[in-house]
């Protein structure tokens, strides 16, 4: 049996079941990210086969068939992290669909839609809990919430389909691995010199626009790293944490650690994450 079909079984059968039995391990759309997402730089960051993803849309619409049938009360009865992981994936596959209803013609999610006029991250294309959603709706209305879920750690999870966006993960988040996930998600990221490093030319740390973007989600206190007690209340206090991939000499090291060197961002690349 080809990978479609096994993947189109999966969604066939978490369709016939009743809607309490979602499957949290997200297993189509796992199987999806496995086979169509390629890691690059080391694991660092990681781009995505549209084209082949396009091969396998049956099963992708299938899986978002089963986000879609989750009820309000439903997902109110689950536990926070089976709620945050649900609202991730939901994001990440909405993101794939919405390209794919264009590719190959576009070279960014932006061609879609401008940021201030019919913005894509607005496009009301999906429903969830028997209302029309859009992406903005998950991550900014829901994820982002004040009181929700309290974790900036989520920009890392979310992938705007982006180079220059924290990587699409390969496999899918869960409710179990979640935390291990996020974090590894971060160390990714911030161990990303084309995203985020220490100039040792200028003294200055240069990091990625999201950290200005969503500055307030890394100033309110965050508890930082898991297992620590110390909230985290500014950014550089937050990339103290992580001087370790942000520059290479001990010197260095110390500076970022010590919250002394100046924040500079690097400019955003939009390009599409695709792998060709």
């Amino acid at each position: 049996m080809t990978t479609l079909r096994l993947l189109l079984a999966a969604a066939a059968l978490a369709l016939a079941v009743p809607a309490a039995a979602f499957d949290h391990t997200h297993a189509v759309w796992d199987a999806l990210v496995k086979k169509h997402v390629k890691l690059v730089d080391g694991g660092k960051a990681s781009q995505v086969r549209y084209a082949d993803f396009a091969k396998d849309r049956a099963a992708l619409k299938a899986y978002l068939a089963t986000v879609s049938a989750v009820k309000r009360t439903e997902f109110d009865g689950w536990t926070k992290a089976e709620r945050m992981a649900f609202l991730v994936n939901a994001y990440n596959a909405y993101t794939v669909e919405l390209i794919l209803t264009k590719y190959p013609d576009l070279k960014s999610i932006r061609d879609l839609g401008n940021i201030v006029f019919n913005s894509p991250w607005k496009k009301k294309f999906f429903t969830l809990f028997g209302e029309e959603w859009w992406l903005d709706r998950i991550e900014h209305e829901t994820l982002r919430k004040p009181g929700a879920y309290d974790e900036p750690r989520v920009h890392y999870a979310v992938n705007c389909a982006s180079v220059g966006c924290p990587m699409l993960r390969e496999e899918a988040f869960t409710a179990a691995k979640l935390e291990a996930q996020l974090e590894e998600q971060a160390r990714r990221f911030l161990s990303d010199r084309t995203r985020n490093r220490f100039n040792a030319a200028t003294g200055k740390l240069e990091v990625s626009e999201i950290f200005k973007w969503f500055k307030d989600d890394w100033t309110s206190g965050y508890r930082g790293l898991a297992g620590t007690g110390e909230p985290v209340t500014s950014r550089e206090k937050y990339f103290a944490r992580y001087a370790d991939l942000l520059a290479d000499r001990p010197e260095h090291r110390k500076v970022v650690t010590e919250g002394k060197a100046p924040i500079d961002h690097l400019t955003y690349d939009w390009s599409l994450n695709d792998a060709k």
